[in-house]
């Protein structure tokens, strides 16, 4: 298993599974900032058409696309649906940010060999790594 910081080092495109357009929520705040440290950022909300200058999703597998993370601003209790969908689309890695935590989710990841990070931020470990992807 990779570290959080490798996950992120390793990673272009960040599907981030509810994804807000409110700018004072971290699920606005921290893909925004990834994406302007290069990231790739394709919002997952079905109630937006578009986020971030990214076509919106209603779901994981409508991304026409692979992905090299999913990242997840839900509920700990939605957490093992988006991991089913996660390896259900083939995404290597899953990260449920701060204050998100579920067992179950960490053991479907890991049977199905994704990666598997929680309880941690994006944008903490991109500053802490000192990582950008811009070009």
């Amino acid at each position: 298993m990779r570290s959080a910081q490798q996950i992120l080092a390793d990673s272009a495109v960040i599907a981030v599974v509810g994804a807000s357009r409110d700018p004072g929520k971290a699920a606005h705040r921290v893909p925004a900032q990834m994406q302007r440290y290069g990231w790739r950022i394709i919002p997952v909300n079905p109630t937006v058409d578009e986020l971030f200058g990214e076509r919106a999703y209603a779901s994981l597998a409508a991304i026409p696309h692979p992905v090299d993370l999913v990242d997840v601003f839900r509920p700990a209790r939605d957490a093992v649906g988006v991991v089913r969908e996660a390896v259900a689309i083939g995404a290597p890695a899953v990260w449920l940010q701060l204050g998100i935590v579920s067992p179950e989710a960490r053991r479907i990841a890991e049977e199905a060999g994704v990666d598997y990070v929680e309880d941690r931020c994006l944008i903490i470990e991109r500053a802490a790594a000192n990582l950008m992807r811009l070009g």
